[in-house]
């Protein structure tokens, strides 16, 4: 049987994936942040993880390594709100093997543990992004790059450090 590793702040959230995954006969268990996961992973032994991107403490980026050198044959999935082309490759790069957006439906988040060999019929858009939506992508970018820390990163952009919070606090820029 298929054992999932539920990693998310959103406590709502999580009881309501945790239930559809039960629901469909799959066994679940959930952590609300990255210090409880690796302490469950050191306890259980899990197939798949579906980790959320954005929590209290490190992001999920920081779980993935850990996560893939403690039981190297799970399956992760990272779920977001905030996503952006970087925080996409960082990801994928540290081992997940699948990216979605919130808000993402139980079938979705399944069906990205099936779909990791790529679609090359995938739809490009007509449009390019706005210039708010680079800079939104530019600034997760350089956030990764000093592992989140935001001071460092306002310096890097060289913007105040509460003027890079409130772009950070906002949602991100549609397409």
């Amino acid at each position: 049987m298929e054992r999932f590793l539920l990693v998310d702040d959103d406590d709502v959230f999580t009881q309501v994936l945790a239930r559809a995954l039960h629901r469909r006969g799959l066994e679940c268990v959930c952590a609300h942040n990255s210090a409880e996961a690796l302490q469950l992973a050191q306890q259980e032994s899990f197939s798949k993880a579906i980790i959320d991107l954005k929590m209290e403490g490190p992001s999920g980026l920081t779980l993935i390594p850990t996560l893939k050198q403690q039981q190297p044959d799970i399956d992760i999935v990272m779920l977001t709100g905030y996503s952006s082309v970087a925080t996409a490759v960082e990801a994928v790069k540290l081992g997940a093997i699948n990216y979605l957006c919130k808000p993402a439906n139980t079938d979705d988040i399944l069906a990205a543990f099936e779909n990791i060999e790529g679609d090359i019929k995938a739809e490009i858009p007509e449009q390019r992004p706005s210039v708010d939506r680079l800079e939104w992508e530019h600034i997760q970018k350089v956030l990764a790059e000093y592992d989140g820390n935001i001071s460092a990163t306002a310096r890097a952009l060289g913007m105040h450090r509460r003027t890079l919070q409130r772009k950070l606090n906002k949602r991100p820029v549609k397409e």
